[in-house]
């Protein structure tokens, strides 16, 4: 049996995984109108990188944060998380804000495409919410001979590096798919082989990549 690799698609390098970056992200916002808002969201670590790139200030305002890497990457970079919650489901935290914060004035800091349509589901909530997309993401290339090896063992830590993985590379059958989570899972062809992290955390991804590696 051939020796089982782990590749990582998020730009982040990690020991005992073999980098394949899929997404490159760039700030598509000079700078961010928080004139009409007294609470923040976010829904990616990237978006509060981008954010603290573009004006720091957005540190003065409370946060609601989807993820565990969300809400340390807030907390790191010195801002108040109020709201983060069980789910990583953009679904559930849009219920959350229809229950416990449909009287606050909340600006989305956004990446320009997303898995889950927030405000969509708030506005038929009637709740409202402002919106500003601040970075967008778009793939990496790679060429034929850089596709991961036979029994290579995948971990995706975003549907972007599914979609961006599909636009490189074929699916083998001898793979195993790792997923960030449930929101991810969603964007997997049918035919692949995957496991789910037991968090969404990239490290938990690892660790169940690590598991399946020495079976």
């Amino acid at each position: 049996m051939s020796e089982k690799i782990i590749y990582l698609l998020s730009p982040i390098k990690r020991e005992g995984t073999v980098a394949l970056p899929m997404i490159r992200f760039s700030i598509v916002a000079e700078e961010i109108d928080f004139s009409v808002s007294d609470t923040l969201m976010f829904t990616s670590k990237q978006a509060v990188v981008s954010a603290n790139i573009i004006d720091d200030s957005w540190k003065s305002y409370p946060s609601i944060a989807i993820g565990k890497a969300t809400k340390a990457k807030i907390e790191e970079l010195g801002g108040e998380v109020i709201h983060n919650p069980s789910s990583f489901y953009g679904k559930v935290l849009a219920e959350d804000i229809v229950d416990l914060f449909s009287d606050r004035k909340i600006l989305y800091l956004r990446p320009k495409v997303v898995s889950f349509d927030s405000k969509s589901y708030l506005d038929k909530a009637g709740v409202g919410i402002k919106e500003q997309i601040i970075y967008e993401t778009s793939c990496k290339n790679y060429s034929t001979h850089e596709q991961p090896k036979e029994d290579a063992i995948i971990i995706f830590t975003s549907p972007s590096t599914i979609h961006c993985f599909f636009k490189n590379f074929h699916w083998n059958s001898s793979y195993t798919a790792i997923l960030i989570g449930n929101a991810t899972k969603d964007h997997l062809p049918k035919e692949c082989k995957f496991w789910v992290a037991k968090e969404p955390l990239i490290d938990a991804c690892i660790e169940k990549a690590i598991e399946i590696a020495k079976k």
